[in-house]
C-alpha cells in the first residue's frame, strides 16, 4: 500500500470522503470549526457541498486527503487558527499570538481504516501547513489512553497519534469529546 497526501483541491475527492451519501443530507463537511456557528447552523443540505466546493477551488484549500491510488481514503482539516472558531474557542486555549495552524479533523474512510492512513494525513496536513508558512501547528486530540473512542467521535484524533507525528502535549484543556479529555498539541515549525 502506498498512501499519497495532497492538497485537497478537487472537490469530488473530497466529497467522497467527508460529504454525505445523499446529496440533500445536512451533514457536517468539516465546516463546525472552519465557519461562524450561526453561518454553519444556517446552510441546509447541498448549501453545504457548495460552499466546500468554493473553498476546494480556492487558493488555498481546506485540507488534505489520502489516495490509495486513484481512490480518497482519508481527509484532514488544517487551517490558519484565525480562521478557524479554535481562534474565538473557551475551552481551548490560546496560548500566544503566533499565527499557528489548526489541524482539528482527521477522517479515513471504512474499510481504509488500521492501515496507517490517519499518521499519513497528520504529517501530510503538516507539510501543507508548512507550504503556506505555519510556523507551528495546534491539533486538540481526545487523550484517551488505552480507552477506546468511538469512531464517530475519534474525528479529533488521538493523542498518541499525534505525538508520533511529533506533537508535544502544550496545554491542557476544559473541552470535553466522547467522555475523553482533549488536550492542546503542537508542532513547531521554525
Amino acid at each position: 500500500m502506498s498512501i499519497e497526501v495532497r492538497p485537497a483541491s478537487d472537490f469530488a475527492d473530497t466529497a467522497a470522503v467527508i460529504g454525505p451519501k445523499s446529496p440533500t443530507a445536512t451533514v457536517c463537511w468539516c465546516l463546525s470549526h472552519r465557519i461562524p456557528a450561526k453561518l454553519d447552523h444556517a446552510m441546509r443540505g447541498p448549501e453545504r457541498g457548495a460552499y466546500v466546493a468554493q473553498l476546494c477551488a480556492g487558493a488555498v484549500p481546506p485540507g488534505v486527503l489520502a489516495y490509495d491510488g486513484d481512490e480518497p481514503v482519508g481527509w484532514a482539516a488544517v487551517a490558519p487558527r484565525a480562521d478557524t472558531s479554535y481562534a474565538r474557542s473557551r475551552t481551548i486555549p490560546h496560548l500566544d499570538d503566533l499565527p499557528v495552524w489548526s489541524l482539528w479533523c482527521v477522517r479515513v474512510r471504512p474499510g481504509h481504516r488500521r492501515r496507517g492512513i490517519s499518521h499519513a494525513l497528520i504529517t501530510g496536513a503538516v507539510e501543507f501547513a508548512r507550504a503556506h508558512g505555519a510556523p507551528v501547528v495546534e491539533a486538540y486530540p481526545v487523550d484517551n489512553g488505552d480507552a477506546r473512542v468511538d469512531t464517530t467521535m475519534a474525528y479529533a484524533g488521538l493523542r498518541g497519534n499525534f505525538e508520533r507525528a511529533g506533537f508535544v502535549h502544550a496545554a491542557d484543556t476544559t473541552s470535553v469529546l466522547a467522555g475523553h479529555p482533549r488536550v492542546l498539541m503542537r508542532r513547531d515549525l521554525r
